[in-house]
């Protein structure tokens, strides 16, 4: 029986399973990182190319992992006003430590430090969580979920036709809807093909026509 046992086992042991998600959803939230000396760089940011279950099984592991670190952006504005700008080792800096700011924003940045382990414990990748903390949570502050999603691809996997599909971040490659541009016909052209501009038509015609005399 399959009592409480969801989800695809996609062919692999609970352990493979497991890190090969937490290797997907690492390799989402590294697109964003920073490739201008990267000799492997992502070929669009917050977009990955896997098999459509593979995409979505990691999908809700990726949205936990966005909820958790949005949900910690207030308690790190929280403790912006009580730390220092001086550099680590200085006297500044140990004066900082004595004092009561210090301790006012280690309770504030508490909640923040408990995410970002929590996160890491989720995905196994310290660096993926400083890009979903630094740049990718603030763009969901006012969104109240569904942060992914899945495009389904027309050419199948080379080798086992297994079927694609692109898993990418809401917000970063979105579609522009634009409007065309309703065509001008203010313009006409000439026996000799050039065009003629409104005025000079509009002047031709209230102007009165000639008339000849015959004899």
């Amino acid at each position: 029986m399959r009592h409480r046992r969801k989800g695809r086992t996609l062919g692999r042991s609970p352990s493979h399973r497991k890190a090969m998600l937490k290797n997907l959803a690492s390799a989402l939230f590294l697109t964003e990182r920073d490739s201008t000396y990267d000799d492997n760089a992502p070929k669009v940011a917050g977009r990955i190319t896997t098999t459509l279950h593979k995409a979505k099984e990691v999908r809700p592991l990726v949205e936990k992992c966005i909820t958790i670190a949005k949900k910690s952006l207030p308690a790190a504005e929280a403790a912006q006003q009580y730390e220092t700008s001086a550099e680590r080792g200085t006297d500044a800096y140990r004066e900082w430590r004595k004092s009561d700011d210090w301790h006012k924003w280690a309770d504030a940045r508490a909640p923040v430090v408990a995410a970002r382990r929590r996160v890491i414990q989720l995905i196994g990748d310290k660096e993926a969580a400083r890009i979903l903390f630094d740049s990718i949570a603030e763009r969901y502050v006012d969104r109240p979920g569904g942060y992914t999603r899945i495009l389904r691809l027309a050419t199948p996997r080379l080798g086992d036709a297994g079927e694609r599909a692109i898993l990418e971040l809401v917000g970063k490659n979105d579609r522009v809807n634009r409007s065309a541009e309703r065509p001008a016909f203010d313009s006409d052209e000439t026996d000799s093909g050039e065009p003629v501009a409104a005025s000079a038509v509009a002047e031709d015609s209230d102007s009165e026509p000639e008339v000849t005399k015959e004899d």
